[in-house]
């Protein structure tokens, strides 16, 4: 098999991504999220490092019954064998071993500062430990991978050993010799030097393990594939140590759509948004809204004269179509749209402004006159939804009429508060009044509603409130600053964002929760 004749796209969000600040996966979270990895269809998917912690031995246990990988092969990760120890000897090596990964990649000292520093041995033994590892390794059946640690600092410390150590893996019958730039502190030109010196000197395959330290993670992925590198390895959503790996969706998606190199199996791209998003709810990682591709505004625009362009032709202002990625292109409205924008979300939302120029000049006027007393619906889909049904058809969509809500909040002698909320409503031909309590005021608001409601429309037991931020406007005004509320609330198969503003965060929290359930019954076909 010509090993130099394919491409390797080589998931490490299993053990480097893991690495994270804050991340911290389960054994039943690595499994789900290497499914996720498998239905991108990349071709390795480092599984972590069997034998250093219990929670990856156990990992690739549970793998071996569990796992039913389509495209990808799960790979071990360890360390060449100690100084002075045979590889056939070593506890680590016996675990890379018998972990059942049919591919183990060995991290190796490339620069000889850290051999002499950190392995504190010398520079002939660390090339017969690459040697004696990676040879027992092949012999017992198994593909090895060598990552040079540190590689790209190594060679600028020592360039002929750490070519040295490159030939001596390569020659003890490692496939791939990946050059990390475990700093992350190179530059793409730099990068592309050095893979091209490497590939010129040694005839070794080359892969590339980069991170983000200067912000190049991904360009000096792409510099190193241009020069030669027919491996890369990276995480999903860029996750990392420090300021992350490269993130491999960027990376293969630029090889996809703008190289034109077909590195995963056909119309697996597509699914990226969706796998990227799924990943991150593991992880309890929010994915970041302006990540290249998958993030939520990657194809989100605001002003109005890219809208105005955009409804020409979506092209003229879209690096590539969304769909590509399985992405959406979405319309933001605030005070900078104009009409094409309010036109062009109208449609998406279902409403067909076009035909009627005064109702959609009313509608803009109305969204900048609203944005200026603080209010936004760039996030808030289901307020401007709601605002749209008032304009269009004279009247807002409405289930209750309140008659009035209160919150008393109170402190026990040891310093416990409680809040406890009551709401009066009118809905459905009767009248509820309702107390809740909950840990803070717009806790019990929210209990109180929804329990009065729920009297009417059973629905409202599938609405939760899944997140709240609060931002305050006008901040020179100290206490009596404007204050904006965003909720997002869920019926367990969807969410939906709606907005409040007023000059305190409860009355603030209530103008929202009452659009987010007003939302939810309309969405419920109420």
């Amino acid at each position: 098999m010509d090993l130099h004749g394919d491409f390797h796209v080589y998931d490490t969000t299993l053990r480097d991504g893991a690495q994270q600040e804050g991340l911290n996966l389960s054994v039943a979270d690595k499994l789900t999220i290497a499914r996720q990895l498998d239905g991108l269809g990349v071709g390795y998917i480092e599984g972590g490092w069997p034998g250093a912690n219990p929670k990856d031995t156990e990992f690739f246990r549970r793998a071996a019954a569990e796992l039913d990988l389509k495209h990808a092969r799960l790979t071990a990760f360890g360390s060449t064998r100690r100084a002075g120890v045979r590889a056939a000897d070593d506890p680590q090596v016996a675990a890379l071993r018998d972990s059942g990964a049919s591919v183990v990649t060995l991290v190796a000292k490339s620069h000889d500062r850290h051999v002499d520093l950190a392995l504190r041995t010398t520079l002939e033994e660390n090339l017969a430990m690459v040697r004696d590892t990676v040879g027992h390794l092949r012999a017992e059946g198994q593909e090895v991978f060598l990552d040079a640690e540190h590689f790209f600092d190594g060679y600028r410390a020592n360039r002929d050993y750490a070519l040295e150590v490159l030939r001596t893996a390569y020659d003890a019958g490692a496939s791939v010799v990946a050059l990390c730039d475990t700093n992350g502190g190179m530059l793409p030109d730099w990068v592309s030097d050095v893979v091209h010196d490497v590939i010129d000197t040694t005839g070794v395959r080359v892969g590339i393990h980069a991170h983000n330290d200067s912000g190049c993670a991904v360009a000096n992925s792409l510099a190193a594939i241009d020069a030669g590198a027919t491996h890369v390895q990276g995480c999903i959503n860029g996750y990392g140590e420090r300021t992350g790996n490269a993130d491999l969706v960027t990376v293969v998606a630029n090889l996809e759509l703008k190289l034109a190199r077909s590195v995963l199996p056909p119309g697996l791209l597509g699914d990226a948004t969706r796998i990227a998003h799924a990943v991150a709810d593991v992880t309890n990682f929010p994915p970041a809204s302006r990540q290249p591709y998958v993030g939520s505004s990657a194809f989100a625009h605001k002003a109005g004269l890219h809208a105005s362009a955009i409804k020409v032709d979506p092209d003229l202002y879209q690096h590539t179509q969304p769909e590509r990625v399985g992405n959406d292109m979405r319309l933001l409205v605030s005070d900078m749209a104009g009409r094409a924008s309010i036109e062009l979300k109208g449609r998406e939302l279902g409403f067909d402004l076009s035909s009627s120029p005064s109702l959609l000049a009313s509608v803009t006027a109305r969204v900048k006159e609203l944005e200026a007393t603080g209010f936004t619906f760039e996030a808030a889909d289901a307020s401007f939804e709601l605002l749209l049904e008032e304009m269009v058809t004279g009247a807002r969509p409405t289930y209750f009429e309140v008659e009035s809500w209160r919150v008393i909040t109170e402190t026990s002698p040891l310093g416990e508060a409680v809040s406890e909320a009551t709401v009066k409503l009118r809905a459905s031909g009767e009248r509820h009044v309702v107390t809740g309590e909950g840990n803070g005021p717009v806790n019990a608001l929210d209990q109180a509603l929804r329990t009065a409601i729920g009297q009417a429309f059973p629905e409202v037991v599938k609405f939760e409130l899944i997140d709240y931020k609060v931002r305050i406007l006008d901040q020179g005004h100290g206490t009596d600053a404007i204050t904006r509320v965003l909720i997002e609330t869920s019926d367990g198969e969807s969410s939906w964002v709606t907005v409040g503003v007023g000059h305190n965060v409860i009355e603030a929290s209530w103008g929202a929760l009452v659009d987010g359930l007003t939302y939810g019954l309309r969405r419920q076909g109420v």
